[in-house]
Formats: C-alpha cells, sequence, structure tokens
C-alpha cells in the first residue's frame, strides 16, 4: 500500500454516477456526481449509451478532482460498483455493440414466461436462489438470442455496468461473484453453473459469459489510457466491487456481525436485504427473490425487490403539483416533500389499504408480475390528501414486510435504513411498525460507494478481513435502534392478510386493464 490516504468509490446508478473520496478509516471526505440517462422505446424498451455512461463516470472523477486536492496522488485504490441487471454487450476492440438494455427494460417478459416453463426451471432457481425476471440479463440474452441474434453475433462478451466501467479502467473483462451466481450461476459455490445455462436455452452462448474476480482479493492496474482521461495515476489498483444492491447493503450495515438483521434501501425503488449463512438460506415456494452473495465469507443476503417504493409518493405528489399548476399555483417538488410529515401526522392511521405497485414495468417482489398496478382499497368520502399520504407509505411498509415475510418464516430482528425517505421519523415508525421490527438508520450519505470501497480498503490490505473494515467504516454510523409503536404494530397485523389477500385476487383485473 502506498503513502496514499484515499479511496475512491465509483458508483454508477440508473440515473447519476457517482464519485466518492473515503479516508482509509471510513470518513466521507468529497463527493461529485453527473447526471447519467437513460430512454425508452416501443416494446418496453428501456435502454443507456455505453459510451456516455464512461464519459460520465470520467466526468463525475474529474469534478471530484477539482474538489480534493492532489487527488491522484493520493488515491490508493479505486472500487467501482453500479446498476445491476442489464447486459452490456462488448464486441470487437471492447466497443460497445449497442445501447445497453438496463434492468428497466421489459422487452423479455414473454420469453421469461417460456423460460419458467422450461424442465429445469426448478434447477436453475435452486442453484441461483433467484426468481427470473425481465430485469436479468439471463432473461435478456434468451430474448435477444430469440428476437436479435445480430446483436450477440456481433458480440465477444455480456457485461453488467460496472462490468463495463471496470473494463474501461483496466482493459479486464470480468464480472464479479454477485451477479455471475444470482444470473448464471450457484450461490452456494459462486461460479457458473451449467445447469442453470442450458435452463436459459444459452449453451450456444456460454463464450459470452466473461472471467469471474473478487474485488476483496484481486484488482488490476488503471490503465494509461484511463489514467489520462481520469486525471489518476496509471498503475492504480482497480477493484471490482459487488452489484450495487450488495454494495449499499453492506455499507449501511446489512451485516455487522450479529445474527437476523436486515437492510431495506428505501428509494425510487424499494430494496430489502436479509443477512444469513449459506447453509441458511430459504428458498420460497413461489420462487421469487434474489440471492445476492456478499463479499464475507460465508454469507450471502436474501433479497425481494419493489420496482416502485417512493416512487408511488412521487406520483402522488406530481398528481397535486399538476393540480395546483393547473389553477395558477406553482409549488415546486421540494415543497411538497417538507410537508410529509404533517400529513402523516394528522391522518388516520390504517384507514386505507394502498398496493404499491405503480411502475409501469409491473412488479417483481415478491412475485413477478408486469401487469401489476397500483390501487387503494376503502376510500370513502371522508378521506382527504393527508389520508392518501398516509396510505401510501403504509402501502410501502406493507410491502416490504411482504418482501421479508417471503424469506423466511421469522421476520428480521432489526433492520438498518438508507435512502433519503427515512430521514421522515413518522415514515421510519411506520416502516418499522408494519414490519414489526426496530429499525436503525446509517449516517453513512452513499453507502454504494463506501461498500465498493470497503472491498477495495480488504484488497490493498488496509484491513485483514471485511469484519474488522465493518467496525471501523459502518457500526459508528448506526444510530440508536427505534422501537415500532406497539398500537400501530397491532393495527398493522390485522390489517396484513388482508392487504396479501386483495393482492391475490388483483392479477385477473391487472391483466384485462392492461388489455387496453
Amino acid at each position: 500500500m502506498s503513502n496514499g490516504d484515499i479511496i475512491l468509490g465509483l458508483d454508477s446508478g440508473t440515473s447519476v454516477v457517482k464519485a466518492v473520496a473515503f479516508d482509509l478509516e471510513g470518513s466521507q471526505l468529497a463527493c461529485a456526481s453527473v447526471r447519467n440517462r437513460y430512454y425508452r422505446s416501443e416494446g418496453g424498451a428501456a435502454q443507456q449509451s455505453m459510451s456516455q455512461t464512461w464519459q460520465d463516470a470520467v466526468d463525475a472523477i474529474r469534478k471530484l478532482g477539482d474538489r480534493v486536492e492532489n487527488l491522484a496522488a493520493r488515491v490508493v485504490a479505486v472500487a467501482v460498483t453500479a446498476q445491476g441487471d442489464g447486459t452490456w454487450l462488448v464486441g470487437a476492440n471492447n466497443q460497445p455493440v449497442d445501447d445497453a438494455w438496463i434492468w428497466l427494460d421489459a422487452r423479455a417478459a414473454h420469453t421469461v414466461e417460456t423460460l419458467n416453463q422450461h424442465p429445469l426451471a426448478a434447477e436453475r432457481f435452486k442453484a441461483t436462489g433467484t426468481g427470473l425476471n425481465t430485469c436479468q440479463q439471463g432473461s435478456q440474452l434468451a430474448h435477444m438470442d430469440q428476437h436479435y441474434p445480430e446483436l450477440l453475433a456481433k458480440s465477444e462478451v455480456a457485461l453488467h455496468c460496472k462490468d463495463w466501467l471496470y473494463l474501461n479502467l483496466t482493459g479486464v473483462r470480468a464480472t464479479d461473484p454477485s451477479e455471475a451466481s444470482f444470473t448464471f450461476g450457484n450461490f452456494r459455490t459462486q461460479r457458473y453453473d451449467d445447469t442453470v445455462i442450458a435452463a436459459l436455452g444459452l449453451e450456444h452462448r456460454r463464450h459470452l459469459l466473461p472471467e469471474i474476480i473478487d474485488g476483496t482479493q484481486t484488482t488490476h492496474p488503471l490503465t494509461a489510457e484511463a489514467a489520462k482521461m481520469t486525471g489518476l495515476r496509471a498503475g492504480t489498483p482497480i477493484s471490482l466491487g459487488y452489484v450495487d444492491m450488495a454494495m449499499t447493503a453492506l455499507g449501511a450495515g446489512v451485516h455487522t456481525g450479529e445474527a437476523n438483521t436486515a437492510c431495506s434501501i428505501v428509494g425510487s425503488t424499494g430494496v430489502h436485504l436479509r443477512s444469513v449463512t449459506i447453509d441458511d438460506v430459504w428458498l420460497n415456494p413461489a420462487q421469487t427473490g434474489y440471492v445476492i452473495p456478499l463479499p464475507w465469507p460465508g454469507y450471502v443476503t436474501q433479497v425481494q425487490t419493489n420496482m416502485a417504493s417512493t416512487l408511488n409518493l412521487d406520483w402522488l405528489l406530481n398528481v397535486a403539483s399538476e393540480l395546483l399548476s393547473n389553477f395558477g399555483c406553482e409549488v415546486d417538488h421540494a415543497r411538497l416533500v417538507s410537508h410529509i410529515d404533517q400529513w402523516l401526522n394528522k391522518a388516520e392511521p390504517g384507514s386505507l389499504l394502498f398496493h404499491p405497485y405503480i411502475s409501469i414495468a409491473g412488479e417483481r417482489g415478491p412475485f413477478v408480475n408486469a401487469d401489476a398496478r397500483a390501487s387503494f382499497t376503502g376510500l370513502n368520502y371522508q378521506h382527504n390528501f393527508a389520508d392518501l399520504v398516509r396510505g401510501v407509505i403504509e402501502g410501502i411498509g406493507m410491502a416490504a414486510r411482504d418482501c421479508y415475510q417471503a424469506m423466511g418464516s421469522t421476520l428480521p430482528g432489526e433492520i438498518r435504513l438508507t435512502g433519503g425517505a427515512v430521514r421522515s421519523q413518522p415514515l421510519r415508525q411506520i416502516l418499522s411498525s408494519c414490519i414489526g421490527a426496530p429499525v436503525r438508520i446509517s449516517q453513512r450519505d452513499e453507502a454504494g460507494a463506501a461498500g465498493a470501497a470497503m472491498m477495495a480498503a480488504v484488497a490493498i490490505g488496509a484491513y485483514p478481513s471485511m469484519a474488522q473494515c465493518v467496525e471501523s467504516w459502518v457500526r459508528p454510523l448506526l444510530d440508536a435502534p427505534e422501537p415500532p409503536s406497539a398500537e400501530l404494530s397491532q393495527r398493522y397485523n390485522q390489517l396484513f392478510p388482508h392487504y396479501q389477500q386483495i393482492r391475490s385476487d388483483l392479477p385477473a383485473a391487472w391483466h384485462a386493464l392492461n388489455k387496453f
């Protein structure tokens, strides 16, 4: 390890690319971000420019260099993570074949239905621990193989977003154990699995799968070309992080050594991760969710994801904003957000049931249904806007409980929260009471970049193990536990079976509505 004192964490999300500087004890020193964009087109397509995503990463690192004095000389390692799933095809001379299919792309819906009927589908789920959905590279490659074979014919390797950035930084085509195992592998071995690949009908495309490397053990040097672009020093060790969900959870405290801990990332989407040993993984009968390895020997996360979490709240606030605008009252989004706690405190708890499936891509956790749509149940003439706001937040809490219940027979003993929405104390109380577990906020601002940087810290020998890194980087940033409200928990426990029953009864209506 050099005399430098900074680890740079790079986190490329769907809409923002962030470069974050941390000191070796885990304190965040500075952050720079660049907006990244994707576009939608007919048939459910959602794509992102690969070359622009790399340029955005370069720009973010350059901006960080403007904010941190002598950054290049001080950086001892760079770690990279990014949005998960999706397909980033690379051809000759390491150039993009086409714009990436990102995780929001829904074109493979019919292919997923077909693959779920494959004779090896159950064996595929047993190996990966992951239910098939349109987001994943496996289903997208299978769909391309049937409908866009010319794309695969031009391709030499199929990467994920972070892998694409790693390729541009190091010249090495690789992926990590997390995305490799939940897409094409076995979470027990964290290697590719022949049965999984056969279940996807992709044996003849196996040459597209890159080498698997673990960023806590292996780094590659920054190339001279990438150094010139980013302003960093050639030869700087680069660590390939795990998928962003795992990195954010690691940075926010999904596992700090205690048993039965979990993490909910409450953002536009909702991600719910439970830390378990490999032997304790519970594969649900519906064959949904993910099993994603942690860079902590013997541990994985069981994961269920809501396609929309606070996106539901954004929808409701946008409706209010548009209505006010129609009458000449311009109210910005931030002002509406600042009023949320007042609405939550004003409304009667548990007077409505809201199913938070507002995403046009449907839902993927704890069930998979591209037709799923949001709805209120129980509206009457006396309900007002505050009741709708509280109903939406309670629906987000119910959806989180629905997800955790699909991971095992018992709910987590404690949940660590991250995401902008959890700054609201009434919202935290609703989440805690819906799930029935104490919650703790992580004060870590950029948990995804931090999780990746922690991997680099272990890789370069700053810490002998991830367990010791967590003691410095994670535990000091966890607030005291906040217990659930006994009164609210009782009310939500009464409502939850009805929440589940209603969502079980709705698919026929969703399907009929989506035919128009």
